[in-house]
């Protein structure tokens, strides 16, 4: 629900993100019903918060278009795992022992430390769907932790990395109960999208076809390896303007075509893509194609939950292919709109965040500007990019709601969380340790 006092937000340093208004070096923003209500220089209205953004930067909050939340209780266990060990340790090792009450506590874990690092939508590809019951916890502790997601629904862990045919789970076929009965509405906090395995081509189709009766977007990774996966569904007809493609290191040139004439999103997670051996992130033959991608976290287990990391690979990464190639050279201020404007489009939320325009959903946040990283602060974007870090993050607002004030989180108690998100950890290590003698060797 929305905040019922109106916020506003006086003398900050404002990055609207919004071509058409521009930015401002000193103004206002107001909040009213959850919404921004007006920006510019002297706003004034009666009853109101004042927050004052005279040390701070004021942006839209940063997007996340990817990331399997349910890993929370996993964070840091494989700083140096390719991807085959992931798959073999979190997917078919402690994936088919989470409970649902594991996967609450990892997913409000992971949901609060997003907020905490200025992200305020994320698409949780939720890859975790063992029952219905795991399902029900993970909606739970999205909706606790106040944060604006995109519930993707996913497919069941698998201790023999084989989804289909398990009759504990009801995937994709719960799509049309999780429509009724949590997502009826256009307009609320959480949003429906389907995670789409690969697979057989046969049963993809019938996955698909699933989510589009309920009218759920779809995210599934590609070109992980070349495979000419998408080719099949590209001559098929079946990819959308209603798809975003994760990672897409490794895509044939027509591959890249149907994204590019069918509309559709691209999620690339730099950092995972380059530790973990998938590839080199796509971000110059998307530039090429004209394609502006969004950014992703991916695994906690790998990365670190911040969109500063990531923007700060792409910027470094792509300049040498550029040069090389002779293409375009992205600046900041690109990829701090790829971790916005260009998130909250593959989100499918276009129209409600990713800029401070009047009349979008009041999700925004404050970065400080006078601390040791950033001081003197003397371009605002290149600061955001290039020197601050979730320790800049002083404010918090999701849907108008404050969530985060002077650093600290709003209405969260840090010691119930942790002790929810140890015990957690400790059934789901005690639940494999009879399996085999160390779960990450």
């Amino acid at each position: 629900m929305a905040a019922s006092r109106p916020v506003l937000i006086r003398n900050g340093c404002v990055l609207t993100l919004d071509r058409r208004i521009g930015d401002f070096s000193r103004a206002d923003v107001l909040v009213r019903h959850g919404k921004i209500a007006a920006v510019g220089p002297g706003l004034e209205t009666a009853d109101a918060e004042i927050i004052d953004a005279s040390d701070c930067i004021v942006m839209p909050g940063f997007v996340d278009t990817h990331r399997h939340m349910w890993q929370g209780l996993l964070r840091n266990l494989l700083p140096d795992a390719p991807l085959a060990k992931y798959f073999r340790i979190v997917s078919r090792t402690f994936g088919p022992v989470f409970t649902p009450e594991d996967v609450y506590a990892a997913t409000l874990t992971s949901a609060l430390g997003a907020i905490d690092c200025g992200i305020t939508n994320i698409l949780d590809w939720s890859s975790i769907q063992n029952t219905p019951a795991h399902t029900e916890a993970a909606i739970a502790a999205l909706s606790d932790a106040g944060i604006r997601a995109v519930f993707a629904f996913g497919n069941p862990a698998s201790a023999t990395g084989q989804f289909w045919g398990d009759p504990r789970h009801r995937y994709p076929a719960d799509l049309p109960r999780l429509r009724k009965e949590h997502f009826s509405s256009a307009d609320q906090l959480t949003t429906l999208a389907l995670a789409s395995v690969g697979g057989p081509h046969e049963r993809l189709v019938e996955v698909w076809q699933a989510a589009r009766e309920v009218e759920a977007p779809i995210s599934i990774h590609a070109g992980t390896h070349a495979d000419g996966a998408l080719e099949r569904l590209g001559e098929a007809g079946l990819m959308k303007p209603d798809t975003t493609y994760i990672h897409c290191c490794h895509l044939t040139d027509r591959e890249w075509a149907y994204i590019r004439d069918t509309g559709g999103a691209l999620s690339i997670s730099p950092y995972v893509e380059l530790t973990m051996g998938i590839g080199t992130p796509p971000v110059q033959k998307a530039l090429d194609l004209g394609i502006r991608p969004s950014l992703s976290i991916d695994v906690e287990t790998s990365a670190p939950g911040d969109m500063f990391t990531q923007m700060r690979c792409v910027l470094a990464l792509q300049r040498p292919d550029a040069r090389a190639s002779g293409g375009q050279i992205l600046t900041a201020r690109d990829v701090l709109e790829f971790a916005t404007v260009e998130g909250a489009a593959a989100n499918r939320l276009g129209s409600r965040i990713g800029t401070l325009t009047p009349g979008k959903e009041a999700d925004i946040i404050l970065l400080r500007t006078d601390r040791f990283d950033v001081l003197p602060m003397n371009d605002p974007v290149g600061a955001v990019v290039t020197s601050m870090s979730p320790a800049s993050v002083d404010t918090v607002i999701i849907a108008g709601k404050i969530r985060k004030r002077h650093g600290q989180l709003v209405g969260v108690d840090l010691s119930r969380v942790a002790r929810l998100a140890d015990e957690a950890r400790d059934r789901v290590v005690a639940a494999i340790s009879s399996r085999c003698s160390s779960p990450v060797s």
